[in-house]
């Protein structure tokens, strides 16, 4: 899964990240995918300038459109109103030039997320939700801290789950983001597919920059791969219910090959300023460094090693230019295949460490 930076950083400016929920199918039926087709046809639009991508006036939306109704049996004239509703957003594509994780350092980054309120909160959450914690522990087998720590980091705990609407931010990066279209065209049909099918409203859910969203930042087409109805009531609801998401983080994590009571970085002794050439150093490809090749780029382990075991060498790099060195494991892999960054997959693994120290008290 494709992840963008979470939302704490998508848009510092904004002090205030409340999502439009979504709504359980019969309790709160969402209202645009359920009117009658003489009532979408009818409805008034806004001037073009707000409104970009009406089928109308683009064939590739008319195209992507055509091929939903066809190969997902989607309704068409709904579709219409909602791509009709859409609306460019130059803040998405300023976002996307400016991604944090590629030029902050280290101390930089963590500053962001790990912080004591942070930590009392992600406690307190599990205190909130115990039983799905432990039952997500017993069939998944990913600990109760690192999904924890996922949620905080990503939407401190469901507080911050972003502010753009999903709608706008995947139509802007579908058809005017050159550089990755085809991908974002895929999360377009996702999300469009996704909505219709759960009866959700898709101009009512707001997310990141990049089109993610619920308490866990889930791409429309990891939400549609990896989301499950935890709690049972018939809707697998991420926006709105943590017991969903906290069963659905440990679902993507377990699917992606967690290995349970593996760490997910061991500490390390390197150079002190420099990395070795020839290494792949920070990667987020599954782990391939030995030992030996460790030992022969002055890099040594502080826990011992497997003669077999492979590992992603971590350096993480502060203020005063000096590096402390890790060991990424297959879980810090599976972390970066969350967000692709070792900066991130570090950040996860100290929040949940502090996590479950505080457990403890």
């Amino acid at each position: 899964m494709l992840r963008q930076l979470p939302t704490m950083i998508d848009d510092a400016a904004t002090s205030s990240r409340v999502a439009s929920p979504i709504v359980p199918l019969l309790h709160r039926i969402a209202r645009r995918w359920l009117l009658p087709v003489a009532l979408l046809s009818a409805a008034p639009l806004a001037s073009a300038d707000a409104h970009n991508y009406a089928p109308d006036s683009h064939p590739d939306v008319a195209a992507m459109i055509d091929q939903l109704a066809e190969h997902h049996h989607l309704d068409a004239e709904a579709l219409a109103d909602v791509m009709s509703h859409a609306e460019r957003s130059q803040q998405v594509l300023d976002a996307m030039s400016r991604p944090a994780e590629h030029h902050l350092r280290w101390d930089q980054y963590r500053q962001i997320f790990i912080k004591p309120q942070r930590v009392n909160q992600g406690v307190a959450f599990i205190a909130e939700h115990l039983d799905d914690f432990e039952r997500a522990e017993r069939e998944y087998g990913v600990p109760r801290e690192i999904i924890a720590a996922i949620l905080g980091v990503e939407t401190s705990y469901g507080r911050n789950k972003g502010n753009i609407r999903v709608i706008d931010a995947l139509s802007t990066l579908a058809f005017d983001y050159p550089p990755r279209h085809e991908f974002f065209r895929k999360e377009l049909e996702a999300y469009l597919t996704l909505t219709q099918q759960q009866h959700l409203d898709p101009l009512a859910i707001k997310g990141s920059y990049a089109g993610a969203f619920g308490y866990s930042q889930f791409i429309p087409s990891s939400y549609a791969a990896y989301a499950v109805d935890f709690n049972g009531n018939g809707v697998r609801d991420l926006v709105d219910e943590p017991s969903d998401a906290i069963g659905s983080v440990a679902n993507y994590f377990a699917e992606h090959g967690w290995v349970q009571g593996v760490p997910v970085a061991l500490p390390a002794q390197g150079p002190e300023r420099e990395t070795p050439n020839g290494l792949p150093i920070n990667s987020i490809d599954a782990p391939s460094v030995s030992n030996a090749e460790l030992r022969d780029n002055g890099i040594q382990s502080l826990v011992p090693l497997a003669r077999d075991e492979r590992v992603t060498p971590v350096a993480l790099d502060y203020a005063d230019g000096h590096l402390d060195w890790w060991l990424g494991t297959r879980n810090f892999h599976v972390i970066t295949l969350y967000n692709r960054s070792h900066l991130y997959a570090m950040v996860v693994a100290e929040l949940a460490e502090q996590i479950k120290e505080a457990l403890k008290h």
